[in-house]
C-alpha cells in the first residue's frame, strides 16, 4: 500500500452532461457540480459552485428553444470551470435590475462571485461560462493523504 499527499486535486480534465431542458434541469446540474466537487477533492466552496450552476442553467432553460442543455466541468490549473450551452443565439448580459425586481440579477450574482466569467458562441449556439478559484488549502497532511490500494 502506498500512500500519496496530493498538492492539488486530481486532475479533471472535462465532464460533459446533457440535461433535459425543463424545471429539473438546475437542481441536477447541482448534483452534478457537487458531486464532481466531492469525488475530486475539488477545493472550492461547494455551496457558491452550486449556486452559480443554478443561475446559468436558469437562464439556459428559461432561452432555450431546444430539448436539451449541456452542463460542462472542468478544472483548468488553479480553477473549477462550469460552462453552460445551449442553442438560443443571443448572448447573455447582466442586466441593470432595481433592488425591488424579482429576477435580472443571476448574471450580477456570477459576476460577484466568480473570479471570472463570460459567453462564447457556439457551433450550435452559445455557451456562458464561470470559474472558480481554488481555495487556499493547509497543505499535505493527514487530512489530505489519499490511500491507495495495490
Amino acid at each position: 500500500m502506498n500512500a500519496m499527499a496530493p498538492t492539488r486535486p486530481a486532475e479533471l480534465t472535462g465532464r460533459r452532461i446533457r440535461l433535459a431542458a425543463g424545471p429539473a434541469a438546475a437542481a441536477q446540474a447541482r448534483r452534478h457540480v457537487r458531486a464532481a466537487i466531492t469525488a475530486r477533492h475539488i477545493p472550492v466552496d461547494p455551496d457558491t459552485a452550486a449556486l452559480l450552476t443554478s443561475e446559468l442553467v436558469t437562464n439556459a432553460i428559461r432561452h432555450e428553444t431546444g430539448p436539451a442543455i449541456t452542463l460542462a466541468i472542468s478544472c483548468p490549473p488553479g480553477q473549477l470551470r462550469i460552462d453552460v450551452h445551449d442553442t438560443a443565439p443571443a448572448l447573455p448580459a447582466p442586466a441593470d435590475a432595481p433592488p425591488t425586481a424579482e429576477a435580472g440579477r443571476g448574471l450580477m450574482l456570477v459576476a460577484a462571485l466568480a473570479v471570472s466569467w463570460g459567453c462564447y458562441r457556439t457551433t450550435t449556439g452559445k455557451a456562458v461560462y464561470f470559474a472558480l478559484a481554488f481555495e487556499p488549502g493547509p497543505g499535505p497532511g493527514p487530512e489530505r493523504v489519499q490511500t491507495w490500494g495495490l
